[in-house]
């Protein structure tokens, strides 16, 4: 029997598996007034939003992973702990309604972004930012876990 992702088992397979099947149908030349190709083009572009989302909400993570594990700033550190917890949850979230999406990850990609935009902010309590490490430091899981906290490079604590 032929097994096809469910909707709401795996939106990013869902959405692959349509937009074959719609391409398949125009193929076959199936007699419906519909404009397959650009119907396919739709449900591809629902997947490259999940993997967009995916990858942004990662790469806030990073960015402030690296800001708390290499600034000398105190009073900004509650900020940027929220805003880990925050998008790791919208991380867990995107990966729980499409599990396939844990194969498209490309963590070193997600972590060079992250880098430009830590070495921004840095620069402006005068950190170069050759501070930085320039391959990620961090796991996927690392990235991931809600309870893993990088130890500050200045002696900071929460």
């Amino acid at each position: 029997m032929d097994r096809h992702p469910a909707y709401d088992d795996d939106f990013y397979a869902w959405t692959q598996d349509q937009a074959r099947r719609l391409r398949d149908a125009a193929a076959e030349r199936v007699n419906a007034p519909i404009d397959w190709e650009n119907l396919a083009e739709e449900v591809e572009s629902m997947e490259r939003s999940e993997v967009r989302a995916l990858g942004s909400a990662l790469m806030w993570v990073i960015e402030h992973l690296l800001k708390l594990e290499h600034a000398p700033a105190a009073d900004r550190r509650p900020g940027w702990e929220e805003s880990v917890l925050t998008h790791r949850v919208a991380a867990w979230e995107e990966m729980e309604a499409s599990p396939s999406l844990c194969g498209r990850i490309d963590l070193e990609r997600r972590y060079q972004d992250a880098r430009r935009f830590a070495a921004r902010g840095m620069a402006r309590d005068g950190l170069p930012e050759s501070v930085l490490p320039d391959a990620c430091p961090y796991t996927l899981e690392q990235v991931l876990d809600h309870d893993w906290w990088p130890v500050n490079r200045h002696g900071l604590e929460d």
